[in-house]
């Protein structure tokens, strides 16, 4: 096991280290501090506290200057009239997602849910290993502390991580990256027909989803083939009939991260009606601050946290509302929220969202031609958003007449899809997952 961890390990850093040479070493650091801090906290009983803080500010410290450092410098001039100097950083990739396995695994053993690791190679595996490395899921030490020990291969394992990795890459390259050309003529369009607009916020909605899922699937499906299972990170999220359930269905990972991390400790809502208010909203500020060092991400967390919040207080008026509005009405929501997330400024965002009621201005002859030109592949990928392709999976596999002719032409469909990915991928510019940027 030592020596399949060692060849992982190895191959991780050489992953990383093929996008971001000079970082590794970045990543390299943190991993050691952990490892150590959690050492001493797993070994002492006075002053276990004051070593987890030490740990979480420093694992914290290489977040908030390559992530943060230049938007707060901006901030202080604008609000000051200062002059302090804006660096200009790239960002590591994959920084947010490696930070917050570092805290919950710090954590985790502060709270005696697992024994600090002993082996610096194993706890730098769980930290770097390629699948998940760069966009999550966020992966927990509890989640695969055993599987770095003891895990066991298959040859079913092997063919259900092969077959999710090609869906996953399918959603990416088919679905996720088709998408983002739509949303690309309308960001560059003078066009601001009604049609255009409801078609570019349908688009940006199913590119956001097909994007971050698909690599989830492909991480999952990576991760079993190597005798690892993480965690789901999505549900369905689409589906849903509240704010709420959306989020336990969406980033299902980064939701829970925040629950048992921040949420629960800060007293949740076991708590004075004003102090749990401010806890909510804490939340949903470090969510949206999270995902980008930008006011817009800060307001979108925010605008989840106010719909949050309506829900608990009209849970009774909810409650008696027909399923079907509120599934309309969870959906609506969201789409503004992701023209939200898309915008580069509040100005453009607000000037998108009144492109959606737009009547004065509702056809236009570019908007019919890219409805007939995109018009399919925005159907099946509202489709797509439902479990209605899963559900027919399921039935052509197992139930159907054809089921035996289903399975054993499964392979030949994986071949297929990964022939037409790597195809459109050679023909294709470069177009990396969104979530890399977080």
């Amino acid at each position: 096991m030592k020596l399949k961890n060692l060849v992982l390990l190895v191959f991780s850093m050489v992953f990383y280290a093929a996008g971001e040479p000079k970082y590794i070493f970045l990543m390299l650091g943190v991993i050691g501090m952990a490892y150590v801090l959690a050492l001493g906290i797993d070994r002492i009983r006075k002053g276990r506290g004051i070593l987890l803080t030490i740990s979480i500010a420093v694992s914290l410290l290489p977040l908030l200057y390559y992530k943060y450092a230049g938007f707060f410098a901006e901030n202080v001039n604008s609000l000051f009239g200062a002059s302090v100097p804006v660096p200009h950083l790239a960002l590591p990739i994959g920084i947010s997602f490696y930070t917050f396995q570092l805290i919950s695994y710090i954590a985790d053993v502060y709270r005696r849910r697992v024994p600090a690791q002993r082996n610096p190679l194993s706890l730098a595996l769980y930290v770097s290993f390629f699948p998940q490395l760069i966009a999550g899921p966020i992966v927990r030490y509890s989640d695969i502390n055993e599987a770095l020990d003891n895990r066991t291969h298959s040859f079913e394992d092997f063919s259900a991580g092969a077959w999710r990795f090609t869906m996953g890459l399918a959603k990416k390259i088919l679905l996720a990256n088709t998408l983002g050309e739509l949303c690309d003529l309308y960001r560059n369009t003078t066009d601001g027909s009604l049609l255009f607009a409801w078609m570019y916020a349908v688009a940006v909605c199913c590119q956001i989803y097909f994007d971050f899922s698909g690599y989830s699937d492909m991480a999952i499906g990576l991760g079993r083939i190597f005798g690892f299972h993480f965690p789901e990170n999505f549900n369905y999220p689409y589906m849903s009939k509240g704010p709420a359930e959306f989020w336990r269905r969406w980033h299902i990972s980064l939701g829970s991260w925040f629950r048992d991390y921040v949420y629960i400790p800060m007293g949740g809502n076991r708590v004075s009606l004003p102090r749990w208010m401010g806890n909510i909203l804490t939340v949903w500020f470090l969510t949206g601050f999270w995902h980008g060092a930008g006011w817009t991400f800060i307001c979108w967390g925010l605008y989840f946290a106010v719909f949050l919040v309506a829900e608990k207080f009209a849970k009774p008026v909810i409650d008696k509302t027909p399923v079907v509005l509120r599934h309309i009405g969870t959906l609506f929501i969201v789409m503004i929220s992701f023209i939200l997330f898309d915008a580069s400024d509040m100005t453009q965002f607000v000037s998108r969202v009144a492109g959606l009621f737009d009547f004065a201005n509702p056809v236009s002859g570019e908007a019919v031609y890219y409805l007939r030109s995109y018009g399919i592949l925005l159907v099946l990928a509202v489709i797509g958003c439902t479990d209605f392709p899963k559900r027919l999976a399921v039935w052509l596999a197992e139930k159907s007449p054809a089921a035996k002719a289903v399975q054993i032409l499964q392979p030949a469909v994986m071949l297929v899809l990964l022939f037409v990915c790597t195809a459109y991928l050679v023909d294709g510019s470069f177009n990396p997952f969104l979530y890399f940027r977080f």
